[in-house]
């Protein structure tokens, strides 16, 4: 009996020892990076912005994301009450993400982000500056 409680320990030790090696890397969300398509947008009522987001280790676009807190606003001329609705449009690229807004003045805009990525703990939020133009 003694002999197989012996085995039974070296068995239950040489799984720990294995369990204990092998680690999983998940990615933080600072791998991550939104990024703007276009850093130009026309103003007006009806304007585009569309952002990929980006795997900072294999420098791809991230598909299937869920984006779930937009904000625009005029933070960088100094104006951050000043804001603008944003709607999620339908993109025809994976990983490029269209918002339609009204980008009612030109200038600064920035344009803050929330998302989640499949498998990921972490919120990945991005903060991106763009130019409305005439």
């Amino acid at each position: 009996m003694t002999a197989k409680v012996i085995s039974a320990k070296a068995i239950f030790a040489s799984l720990a020892i294995a369990l204990a090696s092998t680690t999983v890397s998940h990615a933080a969300a600072t791998d991550y990076e939104f990024q703007l398509v276009q850093t130009e947008v026309p103003h007006g009522p009806e304007a585009t912005v569309a952002v990929r987001l980006i795997d900072k280790k294999t420098s791809k676009p991230v598909p299937d994301v869920v984006i779930f807190s937009t904000r625009m606003d005029m933070a960088p001329e100094g104006m951050e009450a000043m804001t603008a609705p944003v709607e999620a449009l339908p993109s025809a690229e994976a990983g490029i993400y269209a918002f339609k807004t009204n980008l009612s003045m030109e200038g600064g805009w920035r344009f803050k982000l929330a998302a989640k990525v499949q498998g990921e703990t972490e919120t990945v939020q991005g903060e991106l500056v763009l130019q409305a133009t005439p």
